[in-house]
């Protein structure tokens, strides 16, 4: 695997939330720790990038994280070889 830097792992966990999903999976689509995985939820939590929802118990992307998402993704295009 090549190495990836922090925005594309935070891309990444965005794409995997846009139709709600559980920490476990969000660990296996994004292929992180246990460890890694928390601080990246709580760092995006903190950024109000994603919610968790206590009943489903599931964190799905916010408007501001879909923002964020489709900037990325532009910008990817524009400097993709």
């Amino acid at each position: 695997m090549k190495y990836r830097n922090r925005m594309e792992i935070i891309a990444t966990i965005l794409q995997a939330t846009s139709t709600g999903t559980t920490k476990t999976k969000i660990m296996y689509k994004a292929y992180l720790s246990y460890t890694q995985v928390r601080e990246y939820l709580k760092f995006l939590q903190e950024n109000n990038l994603i919610k968790y929802e206590e009943g489903p118990q599931l964190f799905r992307v916010t408007e501001k994280g879909r923002d964020f998402l489709q900037a990325y993704d532009e910008i990817s295009d524009l400097i993709s070889f």
